[in-house]
């Protein structure tokens, strides 16, 4: 079962290793066979440092060996249609979105095989919280926008598994059933339990561990100010 690791061992991941995981991982699903994505792995301490503050400075930044950004990327295959005498339309939120999946499918594939290998790694979920930073730190060009970010390296901890919803919490047999309350409070009963949780209710001063999500993590305003930034972005990279 996977965990998430944040601290690395002060060991190293060869090049040869990395480059063998990126071209495995390159044969995932991917729209038209047109590899919609680029990755830019950062090694040096100083453009780690840089990256830091688009991650809300989480320490596994700048400790780990290796960071990927994962871009949806459709300038390539623009410049490939520029240059071959093909006309390309793929300045438009489609394609984004077309890109961004492909981009995803192939960080998802990365991280099995990297994985499987022994290395640890954390999923960045910040990469679209402040993309004009990414954007500008990594010079990314038009067409070209981060979506995922992975800390790579061999692992100095063995958390424990965070707990996950039950399959029927998330599966629908044929057609979508919404949720009653009973539902709810069903499938979210042994979330709800565990003492990690109550304690995390606790110090956040609140009733509910719904209540910790919306008012102190993931807020309203902070999603829409968020929001706000990615549209920029996209319009910036010229998406929309």
């Amino acid at each position: 079962m996977r965990t998430t690791i944040r601290q690395y061992a002060d060991r190293g991941v060869g090049e040869e290793m990395l480059n063998r995981l990126l071209e495995e991982a390159s044969h995932t699903q991917t729209m038209g066979n047109l590899q919609l994505y680029s990755v830019v792995v950062t090694r040096d301490v100083e453009m780690k440092r840089r990256l830091a503050p688009a991650h809300f400075n989480q320490p596994m930044v700048t400790a780990a060996p290796v960071v990927l950004t994962v871009c949806a990327d459709f300038r390539r295959t623009t410049t490939w249609c520029e240059c071959r005498e093909a006309d390309p339309g793929y300045d438009n939120f489609l394609s984004f979105i077309n890109a961004a999946t492909d981009a995803l499918l192939f960080t998802q594939t990365f991280c099995d095989l990297a994985e499987k290998e022994g290395l640890g790694l954390c999923f960045l979920g910040t990469t679209v919280y402040q993309p004009m930073s990414i954007i500008e730190t990594l010079a990314l060009p038009r067409l070209v926008m981060p979506v995922a970010t992975i800390t790579l390296g061999w692992p100095a901890e063995s958390p424990a598994p965070t707990d996950r919803l039950a399959v029927p919490a998330f599966v629908h047999a044929e057609t979508y059933h919404d949720y009653t309350p009973a539902d709810i409070d069903r499938h979210y009963a042994a979330k709800e339990a565990l003492p990690e949780n109550k304690h995390f209710v606790e110090i956040n001063a609140k009733r509910t561990l719904a209540q910790v999500f919306t008012d102190c993590r993931y807020t309203r305003d902070a999603n829409v100010a968020m929001s706000e930034g990615l549209m920029q972005a996209l319009r910036h990279q010229g998406f929309l």
